[in-house]
């Protein structure tokens, strides 16, 4: 606990006078300007630089900081403190982009002579205004050389103009141990529910997401519950479709669950009587984050993993003519690379510390911030996974073709293989255009995530008191749209399964289950084709 968090009760009044439109006449040029902190009146020079040594980013920032210590001051616990705070928090202007730092010695010696005063209150000097922090010299502030820069540097203020990069707003910081990051800043985070778009705007896409949540569980569910009902007929190797449907069931399932929870999870709540506004979460302290964080990224790759699998094992049997006894045999190192790899890559992001917020969907994932998690956990996985599926896809296509054309087959038998290459066909279709969907949204948020966030700095730097982006080449905003079409995408590449499983035989198996009869009660229901 620290001197700002202990006397800030003392300051709430004061802070909630000023309202956030007072930011209005906020500068972005960080040029010399007049000293208006009251504390700071009657010094031996009268214009400061901004931003300061403290990272605030115009005087009224400043001001709000500097209320604790006026008891300090009034009470003259030290000659040396009102100078060294305005020091601090209203340095002179010397040279464009550089700021004189107070002596050691100063620091130390109102830190002496305030430390009773201080512990009678029971708290420490600041982290922030640590005396080791400034140089060892013993001269008085300012000094008689910046006094003089000063009076030289107020003639042309446009020299300065340049960008100074992005400063994290002190709504959105975050304490350090979280271990926050923003736009490449620490103790950072983004504004939540969404930087992007209105509550109207994620209002729909959060129903759009509850309703083909709740298709896409119900067709893995019946898929799923249809293997279940029979468990000998899916075998190899068709048996991954029925893995490759739970994941995606558990994908939607989490999806489902966001849309319940709204920002209740993905979100960190509002902390107005310490400034704090609404930010996303980020890392693993918030347990619910993370759980739906495991199970969504968890079982997301490994619903690509088995879909791959799945090509492996057409492969096998097309190609080498394994049977289904034989690719069986196999099924143990099948569940070691499907399960395995996911595990080890959920894992790994865990220890980074990268899980994300998204306060469009509710849940929690992975490179919705961070690029370098989107490209290396998401686009690399998937990627990889598309490519080798489509090679081995492609030859088992191949081979089964040469079957058909070289080798003589009863009408019948040609009929089944046929129709079999048919429902391959169009099962890997349905799987992979989603899938490459969801690719192609994935590398458009690469491309421009940078140009949106640089828009929303320059639209919001004024009302967060934070440095405007000085040459802005490109501005852009991210299409609702988009996002719409990549959560559809995410959830309805699941759906191929009830193709796959959807037959006569299904609809026989399932009046069966029903009715307890497997033949007549069957063939009244099903029909006889």
């Amino acid at each position: 606990m620290d001197l700002l968090w202990v006397l800030s009760v003392s300051m709430l009044t004061v802070c909630v006078a000023v309202p956030m439109d007072a930011v209005a006449g906020s500068h972005s040029l960080f040029t010399c300007e007049p000293i208006t902190l009251r504390m700071c009146q009657g010094l031996p020079y009268n214009s400061t630089f901004m931003p300061n040594v403290l990272n605030h980013y115009d005087q009224q920032t400043a001001a709000l900081a500097m209320e604790p210590f006026h008891p300090m001051v009034n009470l003259q616990c030290s000659p040396e403190l009102r100078m060294f705070l305005c020091a601090l928090y209203a340095p002179v202007c010397t040279e464009y982009g550089r700021i004189t730092l107070p002596c050691r010695r100063l620091c130390l010696q109102a830190k002496s002579d305030c430390y009773k005063l201080m512990d009678m209150f029971g708290v420490s000097w600041p982290e922030e205004m640590d005396c080791n922090r400034f140089p060892d010299c013993d001269e008085p502030y300012p000094r008689p050389v910046d006094l003089l820069s000063s009076s030289d540097t107020t003639e042309s203020p446009i020299a300065v103009q340049r960008d100074y990069g992005f400063w994290c707003p002190r709504e959105l910081k975050i304490s350090p141990e979280l271990g926050y990051s923003f736009m490449g800043v620490r103790d950072c985070s983004p504004p939540c529910p969404n930087m992007y778009f209105t509550r109207e705007e994620l209002t729909f896409a959060r129903y759009f997401i509850g309703v083909v949540s709740i298709v896409c569980l119900s067709a893995t569910l019946f898929t799923f519950l249809t293997f279940l009902i029979d468990v000998s007929r899916f075998r190899y190797p068709e048996r991954p479709i029925i893995f490759y449907a739970v994941c995606y069931m558990m994908v939607s399932l989490v999806f489902f669950l966001g849309f319940l929870l709204e920002d209740k999870v993905s979100c960190n709540a509002a902390s107005p009587g310490r400034f704090r506004a609404s930010t996303v979460t980020q890392g693993s302290h918030n347990k619910a984050c993370t759980l739906l964080f495991m199970v969504l990224y968890f079982f997301t790759m490994a619903g690509s993993v088995w879909w791959v699998i799945l090509t492996i094992t057409w492969f096998l049997a097309a190609v080498p003519k394994w049977g289904s006894e034989a690719i069986e045999k196999k099924a143990l190192l099948f569940h070691a690379c499907a399960w395995g790899i996911p595990g080890v890559l959920t894992v790994t992001l865990l220890a980074m510390n990268k899980i994300e917020g998204d306060g469009i969907s509710g849940v929690c994932f992975v490179g919705l911030y961070n690029l370098t998690a989107l490209r290396w956990f998401l686009l690399a996985p998937l990627g990889l996974d598309v490519v080798v599926g489509v090679v081995l896809l492609l030859a088992g296509i191949a081979a089964l073709n040469r079957v058909r054309m070289e080798i003589p087959l009863e009408k019948e038998n040609q009929e089944k293989l046929v129709k079999f290459m048919i429902r391959i066909g169009v099962f890997s279709v349905l799987y992979l255009v989603p899938l490459l969907t969801v690719l192609a949204c994935y590398l458009y948020e690469s491309s421009y995530r940078a140009v949106w966030e640089t828009t929303w700095v320059q639209e919001k730097c004024r009302d967060y008191h934070i440095p405007c982006p000085y040459q802005v080449e490109q501005t852009s905003h991210p299409d609702l749209v988009l996002f719409l079409i990549k959560y559809l995408m995410m959830l309805i590449v699941g759906i191929p399964s009830v193709f796959w499983v959807g037959s006569k035989k299904t609809c026989f198996e399932w009046a069966s289950f029903f009715h307890g009869k497997r033949h007549k009660d069957a063939s009244s229901l099903c029909g006889d084709n």
